[in-house]
């Protein structure tokens, strides 16, 4: 039994990247989710500490103690020192700066008599002003009231700037403390164990994300295996049917040169009984001119035969390639049998070839098979018509003319035309015959093997007619030579074998 094969990397690398784009799609989802959740629990914790900064602020700014708020007083402190070059040790300058802190120190004043005592009143441990920018001193209160080392993590800080937004001339800063404090940090705590809910429930949720992603990468490996696994199987199979084939057509071809060696054996005699016979002086000249004639059929037909045995002795997928005219090769076929054509096939046997030379590469033996072969099909075809035509002459109605039917239908003749044309770089053959047609169905499976609609009907070709094996040795000779076949057919128009072959045009036959 054959061990499994693993997929190659090729085949699997696909789903391995359409798993990546599938995990990065849910991680990318889960990762949203965990983000809006972690969102609405931050601004549920914090919207109530931002809204504490916005009254302490509101606070500092609007306080008056004497009839000016703090933005204004900082504002003429900053005035002075630019309009008139004050420095810090001049008298309106340190007028200012006292009347800043005492202004620091009464907006404490209240947060230390009622500490500990009104809900959400803050405790303010220090106020700094600072001037960026300047080497101005700072304007500084801080609570002599100790801090309860306890509750030192639960003071706050605003810092904003008092004066100007873009460039701030002064920047204040507030370290505070509200006096619900244990409130607060109970709402910090619940706020960030609903955050680890939020976060556990968002994992849990990803867990059959995920589990979902691994089934279908899994299910996609399958798949590439299988498909994998078929196509191992079909290019088994068709390697078998190849070597079928191969060896089908190797035994065909040994059994035809069997026969070959064989017929070849049997000519011997009668050459030598007609050389024996012209070399007498008491024979007539048409009877010498007879003989002359018998000798030479016989002498095709032996050359003929060692071509055979020249082929079917070497593997019949390889062929011997040369240069190859092939007007000169549908020429010389049309030399050799359209004399048999005209008496005996009762066609007429035509050819159009271009001016000139048509040269293609490939091997001459068998290129004369499959012109032959496609020849004879196109002569059975003309066959098959006439008798088409004599059975329906026959089942006609008898109305006086019916023999006149008869008789057109025996004067009927088939017509076989090997026509050559030129187009770019190719070369075409074309064998058109005006036979029996081929319906679409028979037209698809005429060059496959075995298949013949010929079978009880050959009329030339004894017990051997009708195998389905001519048009399949025509396309593995094509194969082998690079070249196209284009069938045209229609029922009772005729058929059209077009051959392209690629043009060797440079080339001079026998290179």
């Amino acid at each position: 039994m054959d061990a499994p094969v693993a997929p190659p990397s090729d085949l699997i690398a696909p789903t391995g990247r359409r798993f990546a784009v599938a995990l990065t799609i849910v991680l990318v989802l889960w990762a949203a989710m965990v983000g809006g959740v972690a969102y609405l629990l931050y601004s549920r914790t914090y919207w109530l500490r931002e809204a504490d900064e916005a009254n302490l602020r509101e606070w500092l700014d609007e306080a008056r103690i004497y009839r000016k708020s703090l933005p204004e007083l900082v504002a003429e402190y900053v005035d002075l020192h630019d309009r008139q070059r004050l420095d810090d040790t001049d008298g309106p300058v340190v007028h200012k700066r006292q009347e800043i802190a005492e202004q620091l120190k009464c907006l404490a004043a209240p947060t230390r008599i009622y500490q500990a005592q009104i809900p959400l009143f803050p405790d303010v441990f220090r106020f700094d002003l600072r001037f960026p920018g300047t080497n101005w001193q700072s304007i500084s209160w801080i609570s002599p009231a100790p801090r309860p080392r306890a509750q030192l993590k639960a003071t706050n800080e605003l810092t904003y700037p008092i004066l100007g937004e873009n460039e701030p001339r002064a920047v204040f800063s507030c370290e505070y403390r509200l006096h619900a404090f244990n409130m607060r940090q109970r709402e910090t705590e619940e706020s960030q164990q609903r955050f680890a809910w939020a976060v556990g429930l968002a994992a849990v949720a990803g867990l059959p994300a995920f589990f979902w992603v691994y089934l279908v990468y899994r299910r996609e490996q399958a798949r590439e295996e299988a498909r994998l696994a078929a196509q191992q199987r079909a290019s088994a199979a068709e390697k078998a049917t190849l070597e079928l084939k191969s060896q089908f057509f190797a035994n065909i071809g040994i059994m035809a040169g069997s026969y070959a060696h064989n017929i070849k054996n049997l000519l011997v005699r009668p050459n030598d009984l007609l050389a024996r016979c012209a070399a007498t002086d008491d024979l007539a000249p048409v009877q010498k001119t007879m003989l002359g004639e018998v000798r030479e059929t016989l002498g095709t037909v032996t050359e003929r035969l060692q071509e055979i045995l020249q082929t079917v002795r070497r593997d019949p997928t390889r062929t011997h390639v040369a240069v190859v005219d092939l007007n000169a090769m549908v020429q010389r076929l049309w030399s050799t049998w359209s004399d048999l054509a005209r008496e005996k096939w009762k066609l007429t046997l035509t050819t159009d070839v271009i001016p000139g030379v048509l040269n293609i590469r490939g091997d001459h033996s068998h290129l004369v098979q499959m012109l032959e072969n496609l020849m004879f099909n196109a002569r059975d075809a003309t066959f098959e018509r006439r008798n088409v035509l004599r059975e329906e002459a026959r089942a006609g109605s008898d109305d006086g003319t019916r023999q006149k039917r008869l008789l057109d239908a025996a004067a009927w003749k088939g017509e076989v035309l090997l026509r050559t044309r030129r187009d770019a770089n190719t070369a075409e053959l074309e064998v058109i015959d005006n036979g029996v047609g081929m319906t679409e169905e028979v037209r698809r499976q005429c060059t496959d093997t075995h298949f013949s609609t010929k079978r009880d009907n050959a009329i030339f070709e004894g017990l051997n007619a009708g195998m389905g094996l001519g048009l399949s040795f025509v396309t593995m000779v094509l194969e082998h030579h690079r070249a196209k076949l284009e069938i045209e057919s229609a029922p009772r128009q005729g058929a059209t074998f077009r051959i392209i072959f690629p043009e060797a045009s440079h080339d001079r036959p026998g290179d």
